[in-house]
């Protein structure tokens, strides 16, 4: 892992950072690159825009580890709105949830009853919810709360991070559920003794997974892979692979953030291929800012250029 994304990494969990840098309007000015906006409605436009470019997306509220009960309330009415307006606007929308958000760090029981209440919604407004993973602490615990949704409803997915060595296994013990599995790099600063530390390694394992998920066996189950980077050689790899073991296009869906190889998206779109695009938004946007720098060398530059812009 470079310096460079290891001192990103690390200033993403910086309060003293997180205070100054928020008020720093080149920092607020190249924020705007990755997100439409902090309010619910600001997301939902960028939605509508990118509909007509048919485009679909997922739409989450950032924020994390909550730190009052009453909080995971707030969060889940708030989905709840999301749900309802993405249904009146007839988008293609899904929605993205972290467990934190929802209490996990409070109250197992009632971060279960949160999500409980969230699938109902999600199957009455006919709709989809992933489930997105954070640091390698959760992955146990939100690997159990997928596992339980999965058991009510198959209108659920789950993030699962190509940089931890264990993601093999986890995928293995899925494939069977038929499941939608969204495969990420992953973002968070992990110990060597966890996660891959080396990118070509992480590159490798991310093309291992996504091609496990598109084996006859795999098919078979109905399982729906979200391809997540932005890694263009990676996505052309996987092309190849796609094409040349005629995988049909129900089975997967490349997946992108809002304002992130915006060209490539395009044309993905204008070839037919079946895109969705995360559109993140909200107040707490420091953290997942600083993620999005250290995922790609040219983001920092972009913020550089910003400076003087």
């Amino acid at each position: 892992m470079s310096l460079m994304r290891k001192a990103l990494l690390a200033g993403s969990t910086n309060m003293w950072l997180r205070e100054r840098a928020t008020k720093a309007a080149f920092v607020r000015r190249s924020v705007s690159r990755f997100m439409p906006g902090e309010t619910m409605d600001d997301a939902l436009r960028a939605a509508g825009d990118l509909k007509t470019e048919r485009i679909t997306t997922i739409l989450t509220r950032l924020g994390e580890n909550i730190t009052r009960i009453e909080e995971a309330e707030e969060v889940t009415q708030h989905y709840f709105e999301v749900l309802d307006k993405v249904a009146a606007a007839g988008l293609d929308a899904h929605v993205s949830v972290k467990p934190t958000q929802l209490g996990l760090d409070q109250d197992l029981d009632l971060c279960r009853k949160n999500l409980d209440r969230l699938i109902e919604r999600t199957e009455q407004r006919n709709n989809f919810l992933w489930i997105d993973m954070e640091s390698s602490h959760y992955v146990e615990p939100t690997l159990d709360l997928f596992r339980y949704a999965r058991a009510c409803t198959r209108r659920v997915g789950i993030a699962l991070q190509a940089y931890l060595y264990r993601t093999e296994k986890d995928v293995e013990s899925l494939v069977a559920l038929g499941c939608a599995i969204r495969i990420v790099k992953g973002a968070y600063l992990e110990p060597p003794e966890v996660a891959y530390p080396k990118k070509s390694d992480v590159d490798e394992n991310f093309f291992k997974l996504c091609t496990r998920l598109m084996q006859p066996d795999a098919l078979a189950a109905g399982c729906l892979l979200h391809i997540a980077t932005h890694d263009m050689p990676l996505v052309e790899r996987l092309g190849a692979w796609i094409a040349e073991h005629k995988v049909p296009a129900s089975a997967y869906e490349y997946a992108m953030l809002y304002g992130i190889q915006r060209g490539h998206q395009q044309r993905l779109a204008r070839e037919g291929k079946r895109l969705r695009v995360l559109i993140s938004y909200g107040e707490y946007w420091f953290p997942w800012y600083m993620r999005r720098l250290a995922e790609r060398p040219a983001n920092v530059w972009f913020v550089v250029r910003t400076m003087f812009g």
